[in-house]
């Protein structure tokens, strides 16, 4: 045999060849035919590479996202053609909304048979064109490598997110020579020394500036820098929805989160600033609180915006200097700045924080689960390191306002409000940091989404712990439901399983959490376990949010 021949592999061996190359140490996959020989290829690679089989593709790109998340570096998810892009449509989707780096590889039939409506083909350009920030069909087994460097290039470039890679079965067969190439370096815009010159002059002009963080690209280092900078000029910090692990929570700077029902004083706040600073935020529905936080097209206050894309500056608000930059780059520059402090701002940062640690403190609850004093519970036993995943819905908020985070604790949950992200977000977590506390909360119904996860996390070793906040319902359209249409309650039940029993059949370990003083002795067994653990948390029905109840509700009406 001559050496050309020795050198030939087929497409399927190139892209796992190429995945090994640029470091991919994880994949999340449902396997399926179309793509056999990218799993075949993958086999070679078994020292270097976990293949996680999933029990659906919504958990699979769930699980690449979360790891796009927490590593910045992109998620690698695998599915089949046709239902399994579908299916694995909803993790991309929260990618893109979210910032996250991911490379969603697609087996697809056979070019031959493209635009015949064979087996279970999609148009992958129609169908996620609008969802991705690319989407390429690799055409050649020869083009396989290069077009892997082109997605792993793309994710993490400018403003991170999703591409999608189409797979022709017929492409992964065909054999071409071993591909040699070097990773491509990610492209980052940087601020010029005039914008971090008026952004300085701007600053030091202010008295009442308010700083809002969130968005994706952020680094340690970069959330190093911008607590130095916050810290030295004395500008309090809160953080778009469900990215409050970007600025230390126990910093003396830190003024709460802007997502869904914030601290009613952080709003009034944000009303009385004279200088709004965002950096890294894209100004979301959920941010703005429905595009009403500011005056549309030009805030009232100044408004500086910093972004990793210059085409999102403008978008929705008018700011008075949008920068486009790296989050790392535009926090280190800014680190630099000589600091500009006054009395009276220091004044303005110490009344921000108290409204933070006031807004922290629970309503009075007499029943038997005061999820209150659980959640304090809770913050008092996760480590510094410790990782939280959230799903959507209202059970998010107990999380989401009674933890600290932020230093080297983590927060993943989807910006998008997609259900069912927090089981395979934790089971992602935890396989990437073994050595972590993780802990996954989530309704009863997201559980019923991805749930069955839980099985690949048993498969897998991975033993994070899942709090289920059951009340019997879809909690967030309950709540909607009853404002809009009081008294008439239809779709919103919930009839569930055992969930602590469906853990133990699934070789996890489960309890049933009914009173406040029952949890703490529960967590602590499910930590000494060495499983992955469901803590069913049979909370009061009435109590559907973190601020108001069913009954105050109907008591509005």
């Amino acid at each position: 045999m001559n050496d050309e021949a020795e050198n030939m592999k087929n497409g399927g061996q190139l892209i796992a060849d190429a995945l090994a190359a640029h470091g991919v140490d994880t994949v999340f996959c449902v396997p399926g035919e179309s793509y056999l020989e990218v799993l075949d290829g993958l086999y070679d690679h078994t020292n270097d590479i976990r293949v996680v089989s999933c029990r659906h593709e919504h958990g699979a790109a769930n699980m690449a996202e979360a790891y796009g998340k927490l590593t910045g570096k992109p998620g690698i998810c695998m599915v089949t053609r046709g239902p399994g892009a579908c299916n694995a449509s909803i993790g991309v989707h929260t990618a893109f909304q979210d910032s996250t780096p991911m490379v969603l590889l697609i087996g697809q039939v056979a070019r031959p048979h493209l635009g015949r409506e064979a087996f279970q083909e999609v148009d992958f350009g129609q169908m996620f064109g609008p969802l991705v920030k690319r989407v390429e069909q690799i055409e050649t087994a020869a083009g396989a490598s290069d077009a892997i460097g082109r997605a792993m290039h793309d994710a993490v470039s400018g403003r991170p997110g999703p591409v999608v890679l189409s797979l022709p079965e017929d492409m992964l067969r065909e054999t071409a020579p071993e591909a040699e190439f070097t990773p491509l370096a990610a492209d980052f815009e940087s601020p010029s020394a005039g914008d971090m010159e008026r952004f300085h002059h701007m600053v030091g002009d202010c008295e009442r500036p308010l700083m809002l963080v969130g968005g994706g690209g952020w680094t340690d280092k970069a959330r190093a820098d911008i607590v130095t900078y916050a810290e030295a000029n004395a500008i309090p910090v809160c953080c778009s929805f469900r990215r409050q692990d970007i600025f230390d929570n126990t910093h003396d700077n830190f003024a709460g989160e802007m997502g869904i029902a914030p601290n009613p004083l952080l709003i009034k706040r944000m009303a009385a600033a004279d200088l709004i600073i965002v950096v890294g935020a894209r100004l979301g529905e959920m941010t703005t609180q429905g595009y009403t936080l500011l005056d549309e097209p030009k805030p009232t206050q100044e408004f500086i915006h910093i972004h990793t894309d210059a085409g999102e500056l403008g978008r929705v608000y008018t700011p008075d200097l949008g920068i486009a930059s790296a989050m790392e780059v535009f926090a280190e520059d800014a680190s630099k700045l000589v600091p500009t402090v006054s009395a009276h701002r220091k004044e303005w940062l110490t009344s921000a924080r108290q409204d933070y640690i006031q807004g922290r403190v629970p309503s009075p609850y007499e029943g038997a689960l005061d999820l209150g004093h659980v959640m304090a519970e809770l913050d008092d036993l996760l480590g510094n390191n410790a990782i939280v995943t959230v799903d959507a819905g209202n059970c998010s908020g107990w999380p989401q306002r009674f933890l600290t985070y932020g230093g080297g604790r983590r927060l993943l949950g989807p910006t998008s409000g997609a259900m069912g992200y927090g089981v395979p977000a934790a089971i992602a977590a935890k396989l990437h940091n073994p050595d972590h506390i993780v802990v996954g909360c989530v309704g009863d119904g997201c559980f019923g989404m991805t749930g069955q996860e839980l099985t690949t996390a048993v498969a897998e070793g991975a033993t994070p712990i899942i709090l289920i906040f059951n009340n019997g319902m879809y909690g967030t359209i309950r709540l909607h439901q009853e404002r809009r249409h009081p008294g008439r309650v239809i779709a919103t039940d919930l009839l569930n399983p055992d969930y602590a029993a469906v853990a133990r059949a699934s070789g996890a370990f489960g309890e049933t959490i009914e009173k406040t003083e029952d949890f703490r002795p529960a967590f602590e067994r499910a930590l000494r376990s060495g499983l992955p653990a469901v803590l069913d948390l049979r909370m009061d029905p009435n109590v559907i949010s973190t601020r108001t109840t069913l009954s105050e509700v109907g008591e509005s009406h």
